[in-house]
């Protein structure tokens, strides 16, 4: 068996285009415009090249960008007074505070200050909460994008048996939320999971997310499953930096019945699902219908 592969890139793309489509049909038929602010405190070189790729994608798509950089001595008191004036303006939609922040700032407590409706990474405590009692919320964009590429290829996802390897605040526990909530049997495992082997065997779907490259080894995948990897880590390899995954995606691609790539796969996902969500808090801010296929 050879995997088909999930092209990231490819679906990330038609996403934008959703996404590009009904801003058009917000801005003509409501006067209404999408608007992200996107903090960024201190010049972390991998946040500063991120955040430049989300400004370029959402004027793109015809949204508002609203990029405010701070200096990595910022206070955690004029953080959150720029949070606080971002949450009462009308013109922003979504709001995101580019992690990780400097040390001396309170990550949890600088989330938490976002407003809820607005907090597009769906990162909130009260984001967390809805998401786990299977209430409308804001989803964090990763495990959004790997559910819309799950029911893409698949249709429905009801009875299958699902692994989750990682158990994160920001994956592993939310695509697990979202995969019980499309019905299906999920286990949520990690490094001190007894036999992690035989545990990912029995999986229909298995999303790799612990950060570790290759970790996941071929055998361990069940013929004809859906494997998505979620991890993106740098070795060196033959004397040559090189980007992989959780899983090692040539023996896996032998097994499985369609695989996630790295790079190329979930990454490009997740901006996308970043504008997705500030469109459908948009559509929620002003009482309109949410978009289409767009959310979970």
């Amino acid at each position: 068996m050879v995997a088909q592969v999930i092209d990231g890139k490819a679906f990330a793309a038609k996403v934008r285009a959703q996404v590009a489509d009904q801003v058009a049909k917000l801005k003509e038929e409501n006067g209404i415009t999408p608007g992200l602010a996107v903090v960024l405190v201190g010049e972390d070189p991998a946040s500063q090249v991120y955040v430049r790729s989300k400004g370029k994608q959402t004027v793109e798509v015809g949204m508002n960008s609203y990029e405010h950089k701070l200096d990595v001595d910022t206070s955690e008191e004029d953080l959150l007074a720029l949070i606080d004036k971002l949450n009462k303006d009308p013109a922003v939609h979504g709001i995101l505070v580019q992690l990780p922040l400097p040390k001396h700032l309170n990550e949890d407590l600088v989330i938490n200050s976002i407003d809820p409706a607005k907090d597009v990474d769906g990162f909130h405590i009260s984001n967390v909460g809805l998401l786990g009692t299977g209430q409308k919320s804001m989803v964090p964009c990763t495990p959004l994008g790997c559910l819309m590429m799950l029911r893409d290829y698949h249709g429905s996802l009801s009875g299958m048996d699902a692994v989750v390897i990682g158990r994160s605040n920001i994956v592993g526990k939310p695509m697990a939320q979202l995969l019980l909530g499309d019905s299906c049997t999920v286990t949520i495992a990690h490094s001190r999971t007894k036999d992690l082997p035989d545990v990912v065997r029995r999986a229909d779907i298995v999303v790799a997310a612990v950060g570790r490259p290759e970790m996941v080894p071929g055998d361990w995948i069940k013929e004809g499953a859906t494997v998505i990897d979620v991890g993106i880590n740098r070795i060196e390899r033959d004397g040559k930096n090189k980007l992989v995954g959780d899983v090692d995606y040539a023996r896996a691609a032998e097994r499985a019945g369609a695989i996630t790539p790295v790079p190329g796969g979930v990454g490009p996902m997740t901006i996308a699902c970043l504008l997705a969500n500030t469109l459908t808090a948009c559509c929620r801010a002003n009482g309109l219908p949410e978009p289409e296929g767009l959310t979970a």
